[in-house]
């Protein structure tokens, strides 16, 4: 989980670089690393630490007039899997000849095995890590064409990887190839660019490509080519960048994650209107025939799969349909009882990550429709997918997602009404009330970010905590879950998610003096039953924070608080809810003065195991 680039053209290429990894940053912060082809070969300056330590060395040097320079380089922002961070780990690699360098993000599963057969051949290795073996590996088997060097090399190595590859004897090109990792080409009136996401070359164009599994993209400062592993032409089409590099800059927002969480109605706006109007996300919704299907199974991780917990009450309310949710990383290991009679509903906010597409590839070797809900055109998962619709979130930079799991919400609600209603579980005029309530959800998100200020002032009382946790029923239970992770990906306070009928069924025992409990309650129904489980944990010294639309309550002094929402059906709460739950996250993180955009050890694209 890391990022590359690479740039080739008639600019110096260290600024260029270094630019590109500032907004690549988000996919690894262990350290950091640039190489560029200068008067005497490769130049190679690599740092531990956040991208900023890497400037400051590069600054350094241009004070003591050893500046890198160069027109072709290669950068790189780590996050560690194999090896401790630290200089010698971080990318780029050459190999022991300095012939060769190479960036890599990925995991090679065989690197064991190739570095043994080098080490047996007299080659020595300097660092921990499996990216070394394909530089190593690339100076041996080169022997004049690099481009035939790099497909020698891909079909080696077992595992996933997105190459940025330099050669010293050809100083004017620059070689890329992935695997079941994202790489972009980007062409530019000034040079050609290879990058993990379109953000780090978005400054210089919005035209770029997307290149398929072992497919070679070579670059020169003029023109790019393309070729398979066969070393056959392929003709590849550009695409064009629609959203801007605004939407990838700060706007006087403290934080990435802060605007982000403003973005959400005008997200929610785009992606609705994408659905119920005259989007390409209702022409796919309209030709899937639902009533091929027995069954619906959700995959996903993380945030996403949270989401597809909370579908699960939407679709079995509204569709009468069984529905599960799994894991993908268990998804994929776990021979699911799924055919062609199963949809398999599968959400990634960048649909690269590894899990997600490793279950959609199991489910479609079992005959099972596939249908994705993505928000980057061109990933693995939205090429590969059967259907594909598309969440209108624009660029997410912070690591925590915000606005990418608000749009996932809404495509899920418009998903299983649409369902509902060719199963005939609804009648049209239920449909149009249901899609008018949801045409409303942007409106009553603004009215919640107009008054932020009362979960703002709450959460400051809050930094001393050790443990919170989140308790709802029904479906305030499904979205406590993204409250609680998102707390523990920001704030670093440990937290945890229960149905709170379970309390007593063990999870009362962790409840002590001062703990706090963040309670659910827009389930109607159910709101005597989770002030009851409050009342258990107050009586036991807890603290609570009541978060929902469920009847005002009078303040408790010292003991309750009570965050009202605005009134909405229960099916659609969550998209209330958990504005409120991010705000909260946010507030204490920000309150600790941690670093929320690249919370510790967390990386935004899980593109490995």
């Amino acid at each position: 989980m890391c990022g590359i680039i690479g740039y080739v053209g008639d600019k110096d290429a260290v600024p260029v670089i270094i630019d590109g990894l500032k907004k690549l940053e988000y996919r690894g912060y262990d350290s950091a690393g640039i190489a560029v082809y200068g008067k005497n070969g490769f130049d190679i300056v690599k740092q531990k630490g956040r991208l900023v330590v890497l400037e400051e060395r590069l600054s350094s040097l241009m004070r003591e007039n050893k500046p890198l320079s160069g027109h072709l380089g290669i950068g790189h922002t780590r996050w560690a899997t194999h090896g401790e961070p630290s200089d010698i780990n971080s990318h780029p690699h050459t190999g022991s000849k300095n012939r060769i360098a190479v960036v890599h993000n990925g995991i090679i599963e065989n690197y064991k095995q190739i570095k043994e057969r080098l080490e047996n051949r007299g080659v020595t290795f300097v660092s921990q890590t499996d990216s070394e073996v394909i530089a190593q590996l690339a100076e041996h088997y080169y022997s004049g064409d690099i481009i035939d060097t790099v497909i020698k090399v891909s079909n080696a190595l077992e595992g996933s990887y997105a190459l940025g590859v330099m050669c010293i004897d050809e100083p004017d090109l620059l070689v890329a190839i992935k695997k079941d990792n994202p790489l972009i080409i980007g062409k530019s009136n000034h040079g050609n660019f290879i990058a993990s996401d379109v953000p780090a070359v978005l400054k210089h164009t919005n035209q770029v490509y997307y290149l398929n599994d072992r497919e070679v993209a070579v670059l020169h400062e003029k023109d790019i080519q393309f070729f398979n592993t066969d070393r056959e032409p392929l003709q590849k089409k550009a695409e064009t960048i629609t959203w801007s590099m605004d939407s990838a800059e700060k706007d006087g927002y403290p934080h990435f994650m802060l605007k982000e969480i403003m973005e959400q109605p005008k997200v929610l706006r785009d992606t609705i209107q994408s659905a119920v109007t005259d989007g390409e996300n209702r022409k796919v919704l309209d030709n899937i025939d639902i009533i091929r299907f027995d069954k619906i199974m959700i995959t996903a991780c993380g945030s996403a799969y949270n989401a597809g917990v909370v579908a699960k009450y939407v679709f079995e309310k509204l569709c009468r349909i069984s529905v599960e949710v799994e894991l993908a990383s268990e998804f994929r290991y776990k021979d699911a009882v799924i055919n062609e009679k199963t949809l398999v509903i599968l959400v990634s906010q960048s649909g690269e990550t590894a899990d997600t597409i490793a279950a959609m590839r199991e489910a479609k070797s079992k005959s099972a429709p596939t249908l994705a809900i993505v928000n980057v055109v061109g990933s693995a998962i939205a090429k590969e997918a059967d259907y594909c619709i598309f969440t209108a979130a624009g660029p997410e930079i912070a690591v925590a997602t915000t606005k990418a799991f608000s749009a996932q919400l809404i495509l899920l609600y418009i998903l299983a009404i649409r369902f509902a209603r060719r199963l005939g579980k609804i009648q049209p005029e239920e449909e149009q009330k249901q899609i008018e309530e949801i045409k409303s959800l942007p409106d009553k998100v603004s009215e919640i970010l107009d008054r932020i200020g009362s979960i703002q002032m709450y959460a400051s009382t809050c930094i001393g905590y050790k443990s919170i946790f989140f308790i709802g029923r029904n479906i305030d239970y499904a979205i406590a879950l993204e409250g609680s992770l998102k707390l523990k990906e920001i704030s670093y306070i440990h937290s945890e998610a229960y149905a709170g009928g379970e309390l007593k069924h063990g999870t009362i025992s962790l409840v002590e003096e001062n703990t706090l409990v963040v309670a659910l309650s827009n389930y109607y129904y159910l709101y005597n039953k989770i002030m009851s489980n409050a009342e258990q944990v107050i009586s036991r010294g807890a603290k609570v924070l009541l978060i929902g639309n469920c009847p005002k309550v009078d303040q408790e002094s010292g003991k309750f608080y009570h965050i009202v929402l605005p009134q909405v059906s229960e099916i659609f709460s969550p998209s209330l809810s958990v504005i409120a739950l991010q705000l909260f996250s946010y507030y204490v993180a920000a309150n600790k003065g941690l670093d929320i955009d690249k919370p510790r050890n967390l990386a935004k694209s899980v593109t490995v195991e």
